[in-house]
């Protein structure tokens, strides 16, 4: 099993300027900059949730969205059995050069027999879910019996910094439809989730993120990562966005030139009923 340490920063080649992205869909760089820069930021959160639940080698772990796979390389190394579903192209083969048994959308993971499991996480999709109902939903369906599904999201946005930073894909979408990451941080949201998909809420916890990056160019680049500031990118131009995102970040950077924000995000524990 690989391990989960994260590697640096990637190199820009000579003369590039820093935030060469033509396009928001540029998804091979901007995936290996959520690999390398922007998921280690989640750590924490992955860590408070598996020590909770206990995960080990009694568990199952799917994780719904798992992006370039950090979490699920956590749980593996606490014993786990661990699969992902992941549509992006390019951050599913980031998860499988981690040797992790990653499928596409709804098709189970190549070699994994298994059709269900005693965990299944939502660490990051929610906050970008064009109908989050959905994503809980396909969650529950494959959970155990008496299995967990867990759900996460940022906290109140007067406990994160980055809500200002957050700011600039709305202001900078125009028309279109920017995802609100806030949108399921008012209480009860995450809550009024589980009923629809016949799951029960078992507890819930807040997780302190702090943001850190080296330095800006690290921190655009790691947020541009996320996916909330595509609409933005499309709308405005991704040098204009990254110019934007640059000015917001200012008040965060510190005199060695590095960048951090402290942010809360929320995690919610849900039972499938026997």
């Amino acid at each position: 099993m690989a391990s989960a340490g994260t590697t640096g920063t990637t190199v820009r080649p000579a003369g590039a300027p820093p935030h060469d992205r033509q396009s928001a869909s540029a998804w091979p760089a901007r995936a290996r900059d959520w690999a390398e820069i922007q998921e280690r930021m989640l750590v924490p959160l992955y860590g408070a949730v598996y020590d909770r639940l206990e995960v080990g080698p009694a568990t199952s772990v799917l994780g719904l969205g798992c992006r370039s796979g950090l979490a699920l390389l956590l749980a593996a190394e606490r014993g786990a059995q661990v699969a992902g579903l992941e549509p992006h192209d390019e951050l599913r083969e980031l998860a499988r050069d981690r040797r992790l048994r990653v499928g596409a959308g709804a098709r189970p993971p190549v070699g994994v027999p298994r059709s269900a499991y005693s965990l299944v996480t939502v660490f990051e999709q929610l906050p970008g879910a064009a109908d989050p109902r959905r994503v809980v939903a396909e969650a529950a369906r494959l959970t155990l019996r008496s299995g967990h599904v867990v759900l996460a999201a940022w906290g109140p946005p007067e406990r994160c910094e980055s809500a200002t930073v957050l700011d600039v894909a709305r202001r900078m979408a125009g028309r279109a439809t920017a995802r609100d990451p806030f949108g399921l941080s008012t209480p009860g949201a995450l809550e009024d989730l589980l009923a629809p998909a016949r799951l029960r809420p078992a507890g819930s916890g807040r997780v302190s993120c702090p943001f850190a990056y080296p330095d800006l160019d690290s921190a655009v680049r790691g947020l541009l990562s996320t996916g909330l500031y595509d609409a933005a990118a499309e709308f405005s131009g991704l040098s204009l966005v990254a110019k934007e995102l640059e000015e917001a970040l200012h008040p965060y950077l510190r005199q060695d030139g590095s960048v951090r924000m402290e942010n809360v995000f929320r995690y919610l524990v849900a039972d499938q009923p026997r």
